[in-house]
C-alpha cells in the first residue's frame, strides 16, 4: 500500500471535468491522439507560472499520466514542481477555465496562474500580496 501512495504522490491527476474539457477541445480542434502538456515556466508575479498546451509530440524524457481517457504529459523538470498536483476545470460566475491545485505551492498570486515553492527565493514581498500583476 505504501508504494501505491507514493505513486499517487509522484503523479499528476486530472479531474473528470477537466478531462471532459480537454476531450471537447481535442474534438473541436480536430486533434486526435493529442495530449495535454502541463509545464512550469519562470516568471509570473510569484516566481513560477503554469503553462498548458495541446501536444502531439511526446518526447522520450516526458512523463505520461492518464485519467478519464486523457493523457497528461509533463517534462522531467516541471514534474519537480508538480508532484501530487491535480488539474481541474471550473465553471464559475467570474469565468471558466483550468485550475491547478498544487500541494507544492506555498504562495500563489491572485489569479492562481503564478506560484512559488518553499525553496524558491526569487520572489519579492510584493509578489505575495493580494494583488496580482499577471494580467
Amino acid at each position: 500500500m505504501e508504494l501505491l501512495e507514493q505513486t499517487k504522490i509522484d503523479q499528476i491527476s486530472i479531474t473528470e471535468s477537466a478531462a471532459k474539457a480537454v476531450q471537447e477541445l481535442l474534438i473541436k480542434r480536430n486533434l486526435p491522439g493529442y495530449a495535454l502538456r502541463v509545464y512550469i515556466g519562470g516568471g509570473g508575479c510569484s516566481g513560477f507560472q503554469y503553462g498548458m498546451a495541446l501536444e502531439g509530440n511526446i518526447r522520450d524524457s516526458d512523463l505520461i499520466f492518464e485519467d478519464f481517457g486523457v493523457k497528461v504529459i509533463v517534462d522531467e523538470i516541471s514534474i519537480n514542481y508538480l508532484h501530487g498536483a491535480t488539474i481541474d476545470y471550473v465553471d464559475e460566475l467570474m469565468g471558466s477555465g483550468f485550475k491547478i491545485n498544487n500541494p507544492n505551492a506555498v504562495a500563489t498570486c491572485g489569479c492562481g496562474q503564478s506560484f512559488r515553492t518553499a525553496g524558491d527565493t526569487q520572489g519579492t514581498t510584493a509578489a505575495y500580496s493580494s494583488s496580482c500583476g499577471c494580467h
